[in-house]
């Protein structure tokens, strides 16, 4: 018979205690312990994995010989890309979203286009038939993707050591179980073995395995923070139900950049891959509105064009309403206090709403001239120019500041059919603006571009 204890385990970092403790001594949160059963394992009990070297010995790191493995690329240029350039081999990804936010369609889109390896799609909550149902919805088909129902890693380790696949599909890791552990599925020891089932598997055999995972509702990633560690990717599926568009956002990334993002289209179909996103971050109106700007902005390597929306309204109810969707509120603060001081707008009497269009969260400081902008057009009530851009920083004293890969920026606004853009005249060193159709006006100050524009 095994031995069986008793533990309790902080459902948000995983740390165990023998007894119940009301504050995590290692992330801090209050009433975080539940209580788990604890199965260890016996000399002759069940093994789920066998390990294929016994033993290991330390090596020089001279010693040790590397040769660089080519990535899989599939045929989502989203997926390669928040990837950093396609799968690597013995690689393993935890992809992490709202429910029906389309993980699993994204899923086994990319297990049926990719004919020429061997899929495993392992789905413990779904049946084959649902499976079936959701692959006849999309246009591409094949027959190396294999689907197993089970949630039970002692038979999934089973199939997979006679199949042999290229790559393992995992849908999702809260409904696998594995024997060794007496807790049901879902739980905080249950999740960390059954990763570290798959995490040993795949380094030894060098398979790529992908691995969805459930959010919390304050939108992190369900089960204990050491699973965030443990894996090599960690991918965020986001965006809004009721719209059409999903972002894949890097959090982590051990072979890559984790400030890259992919975008989708979601249709009946599955997922459309959205190869030109400044196009659908950028409305279309009928005639001109004030309090509307475009800036550029990078998102790992990629250029955005996106809209920034203002509104600046007397305030009538005491207290200036300060609000932002999509753009940090503190910098929000500053970049109003730089307009009152340096600019001698009175915004302190008035509610300022800011909105960044499409639904995405941005960072890059090279949007503040875009939103400084956008708020002086609003509280001027003057539209401006739908053929002008912006891309510069904005400091305390109203000075424009210079942003790195200013070349791509102006590229891109190049490309979407912009007429002017203005920049930093600290950009413009050893910038021959000559190679491009576009007018790039060099800025030092905001009261120039108020001048030129807004007067």
């Amino acid at each position: 018979m095994a031995k069986i204890k008793t533990a309790y385990f902080c459902q948000n970092c995983g740390h165990n205690s023998p007894k119940w403790l009301g504050k995590c001594p290692s992330c801090g949160e209050w009433n975080t312990f539940v209580e788990e059963l604890i199965e260890k394992e016996d000399k002759n009990g069940p093994v789920v994995w066998k390990s294929l070297s016994l033993t290991s010995k330390p090596k020089a790191i001279t010693e040790i010989k590397y040769e660089q493995e080519p990535r899989v690329r599939t045929t989502d240029v989203e997926l390669n890309r928040v990837l950093g350039g396609g799968i690597v081999g013995g690689s393993l990804v935890l992809i992490g979203g709202e429910p029906g936010i389309g993980k699993s369609t994204l899923m086994l889109q990319i297990a049926l286009t990719l004919s020429d390896k061997k899929v495993l799609y392992i789905s413990g909550e779904e049946s084959e038939q649902q499976i079936k149902m959701r692959a006849e919805r999309m246009d591409s088909k094949s027959d190396q993707c294999f689907i197993l129902t089970d949630n039970s890693t002692t038979n999934i380790f089973r199939q997979i050591e006679e199949m042999q696949p290229d790559i393992i599909i995992v849908d999702s890791i809260q409904t696998m179980q594995s024997p060794l552990i007496e807790t049901g599925a879902g739980s905080v020891s249950q999740v960390r073995q059954c990763t570290s089932e798959f995490m040993k598997y795949a380094k030894e055999t060098d398979t790529p395995t992908f691995m969805i995972g459930h959010i919390t509702k304050d939108g992190s990633l369900a089960g204990p923070k050491v699973l965030e560690h443990m894996v090599d990717t960690v991918l965020q599926f986001e965006g809004d139900r009721h719209t059409s568009y999903r972002i894949l956002r890097t959090t982590k990334n051990r072979f890559g950049s984790t400030s890259e993002l992919g975008i989708y289209e979601m249709q009946s179909t599955g997922l459309r891959q959205v190869t030109n996103p400044s196009e659908i971050l950028i409305s279309q109106r009928d005639e001109p509105l004030s309090g509307i700007a475009i800036g550029s902005m990078l998102e790992g390597n990629r250029p955005l064009m996106i809209e920034i929306q203002s509104l600046v309204s007397v305030a009538n109810y005491g207290t200036p309403q300060r609000s932002s969707t999509g753009f940090d509120a503190k910098r929000l603060q500053m970049l109003l206090a730089v307009l009152e001081k340096r600019g001698g707008f009175r915004l302190g009497i008035q509610d300022v709403f800011l909105n960044i269009a499409g639904g995405l969260k941005v960072d890059d400081p090279a949007l503040d001239l875009a939103v400084v902008t956008s708020i002086v057009s609003s509280y001027e009530d003057i539209p401006l120019p739908g053929s002008v851009c912006f891309s510069a920083e904005v400091g305390l004293g109203g000075e424009v500041r210079a942003v790195n890969r200013i070349e791509s920026r102006i590229s891109e606004a190049q490309k979407l059919g912009f007429k002017t853009i203005y920049v930093s005249k600290y950009n413009t060193k050893g910038l021959d603006v000559s190679e491009y159709d576009i007018e790039v006006k060099p800025v030092a100050r905001l009261d120039e571009i108020f001048e030129q524009l807004l007067r």
